[in-house]
């Protein structure tokens, strides 16, 4: 049954995530762990957890780290939020076939979310892999997740760094003069790499309260597809590639998909599969 969000200030990406995006990322949820699960463990340990904490999984998608968030605490509780109701259910259902029981998901704006109507006290820590870049008022949802936050609660998030040090953004702008590329990902614009400087990231979290503000880069390899075909199909068929690809005529398509192949085959390891090495930064704070 689809949850009601009463607050909600993230219209544009309740609409997508609720849509072709999100359906998309629950239905390929095992390709997604698999490109982007080398930042688990670093995530994880940066964010202190022990046997009896609260955390709170922002953005947590399919809920991948807010299982593995629940495991470490055994004695604790992890509550994922996100605005997608297809990868919530797929959440739900993991951690059912999982057996883990001491977790929970709602589906709910970070921004506005009333933290305090669905848990029973603060969070120990709040953790976030690729879920705090897409929103509207960046302050004001840091500000939130801080009011959630037991005082010296800890945040630990993973957000891309700039778009050239990420391997899967250099194929696709390879693809320019092809498709309409333009300029992919700008740091500092509203959307995946809004969070891409350090200065901007350090500004935002001052500013909705947070103290201890460290970042550092993290870099990991992701498995992309099990040979170069595979991987610009997935590509291609992501958001941005989908876009991209609407953009122009079926010739246009064609070439699009050769030269991405091309271009990945040299990614290919000694079994085929793609690899990809993503760059974003570890960033860790603490609410004073």
């Amino acid at each position: 049954m689809e949850e009601t969000v009463t607050t909600l200030a993230n219209t544009e990406q309740d609409q997508a995530w609720n849509g072709p995006e999100g359906a998309h990322w629950a239905r390929h949820q095992d390709r997604w762990n698999a490109v982007n699960d080398g930042f688990n463990t670093p995530l994880l340990d940066a964010a202190r957890i022990t046997g009896d904490h609260r955390i709170l999984d922002v953005g947590c998608g399919a809920g991948r780290t807010t299982r593995l968030a629940a495991l470490r605490a055994p004695h604790g509780h992890a509550l994922g939020l996100d605005l997608s109701g297809p990868m919530l259910a797929q959440a739900r259902a993991r951690a059912a076939h999982d057996g883990i029981r001491n977790v929970a998901f709602t589906r709910g704006d970070a921004q506005t979310h009333s933290f305090e109507r669905s848990t029973q006290g603060p969070f120990d820590a709040a953790i976030s892999r690729y879920g705090t870049m897409f929103f509207t008022d960046p302050e004001a949802a840091f500000t939130n997740i801080g009011r959630a936050l037991r005082t010296g609660g800890r945040l630990a998030l993973v957000c891309p760094a700039d778009p050239e040090r990420n391997d899967w953004v250099t194929a696709m702008t390879s693809l320019r003069g092809i498709l309409p590329v333009g300029d992919f990902g700008r740091p500092g614009l509203p959307g995946m790499f809004s969070l891409a400087a350090p200065d901007r990231v350090r500004t935002v979290l001052a500013a909705a309260g947070f103290t201890g503000i460290a970042i550092e880069e993290s870099r990991a390899y992701g498995t992309w597809g099990v040979d170069a075909v595979d991987a610009a199909d997935f590509l291609l068929a992501t958001g941005p590639g989908r876009h991209l690809m609407d953009d122009v005529d079926e010739p246009a398509r064609v070439r699009a998909r050769v030269a991405l192949t091309d271009h990945l085959r040299a990614h290919e390891t000694d079994d085929g599969t793609v690899r990809l090495v993503s760059t974003a930064w570890l960033v860790t704070a603490e609410r004073p």
